[in-house]
């Protein structure tokens, strides 16, 4: 049992197994050279170090994922070989914290670590994941607690949600025109006629950029959902778990773009922030030439015409990008975020 969901206490496996909590803890502790147990008086296997990603209650922001993430501790750490992702009771992540949550998983998974995700105590939530097209995603080793349904939610009532457009691969094999489409489609008929040609452009540049630089076999990725409040806003994702916009431009920024490369010489988060943030609000700049590629020149164009949210989260940082009445109002980086691989993008509308 311990090694299908490690890390819990001992009156969790009484209950589990059907046994007293005296007669577990009993157990336990005359075979300490089996099983081990924590400052927070939770066992586990010996010879296999386990961390948990506890969220919380309620609605998980992709920030409120990175206080949870942090206080995990360093789960890439070669030391740790089990990651547990444990969802309480009424746990109900946004689409830009799942997003964040599915690329992690699969990394972790594609490094060799066990990865679970514990759902026991949120069925409802399972059901959300089901149908939002989370499982579809998931790589095949992670194991998932109660089991994941058998049949996809997402791909039975496909398109059949007037708020939702469900978490879907970015074929980098492929267009992804019908991607495309069906993301400006929702996102039009949640707002207004007027952002068509916004929308589809920027939601066009962001899943090419996916498919053109990310340099990683884990599965891309993209999904929208509207959600209601004292204002209605309108969330759409775009991940990726490549290397990330600072170390794809660098690999030419001399060549191409000399005054940038003396610019932001030193390679540190602080500077990789910096050059992400002129590359975006400037445009027009990319590791092929001016024009094409990473330039986001039509993306931050477009974006100007939203009052809008559009967050950047690379690595270790992560850079909020605010647009008010036609221009960029402001840039808000965060530092030290827990490792993260890939380039994960949230677009934040607010529906008038």
């Amino acid at each position: 049992m311990l090694s299908m969901s490690p890390n819990i206490k001992a009156k969790e496996i009484a209950k589990k197994l059907g046994r007293s909590k005296t007669e577990i803890n009993a157990f336990l502790y005359k075979n300490k050279d089996r099983y081990c147990q924590d400052d927070d008086h939770k066992w586990s296997l010996k010879g296999s170090s386990c961390r948990t990603i506890l969220l919380q209650q309620g609605w998980i922001t992709s920030e409120l994922f990175e206080e949870c993430l942090q206080k995990a501790g360093d789960v890439f750490d070669d030391s740790c070989d089990i990651i547990k992702i444990e969802l309480p009771q009424g746990c109900k992540p946004m689409i830009d914290a799942l997003a964040r949550i599915l690329s992690l998983m699969n990394q972790l998974s594609d490094k060799g670590k066990r990865v679970i995700a514990d759902l026991t105590h949120c069925q409802e939530t399972q059901r959300y994941l089901d149908r939002v097209g989370f499982f579809d995603l998931l790589h095949e080793n992670i194991e998932v607690n109660p089991k994941k349904p058998s049949n996809s939610a997402a791909l039975l009532y496909k398109g059949g949600s007037e708020n939702l457009v469900e978490l879907r691969m970015v074929d980098p094999k492929s267009d992804n025109d019908d991607l495309k489409n069906q993301l400006t489609k929702k996102f039009v008929n949640l707002s207004s006629n007027q952002y068509t040609v916004a929308a589809y452009t920027v939601f066009s540049e962001l899943i090419d950029n996916v498919c053109d630089h990310s340099e990683t076999s884990i599965t891309g990725f993209a999904g929208l959902q509207k959600y209601g409040g004292l204002k209605d806003h309108i969330q759409i994702v775009i991940s990726d778990s490549g290397i990330g916009i600072a170390k794809t431009l660098r690999t030419t920024l001399h060549e191409l773009h000399p005054e940038l490369h003396k610019k932001f010489s030193t390679q540190t988060a602080e500077s990789d922030a910096k050059l992400i943030s002129e590359v975006m609000s400037e445009g027009g700049i990319s590791r092929f030439g001016e024009g094409k590629g990473l330039g986001f020149k039509s993306s931050k164009e477009q974006a100007n015409k939203f009052s809008a949210q559009f967050t950047v989260r690379q690595e270790q940082f992560s850079l909020k990008f605010e647009f008010e009445s036609g221009a960029l109002k402001k840039i808000t980086p965060t530092f030290d975020l827990s490792f993260l691989l890939g380039t994960h993008i949230c677009f934040d509308f607010q529906v008038e």
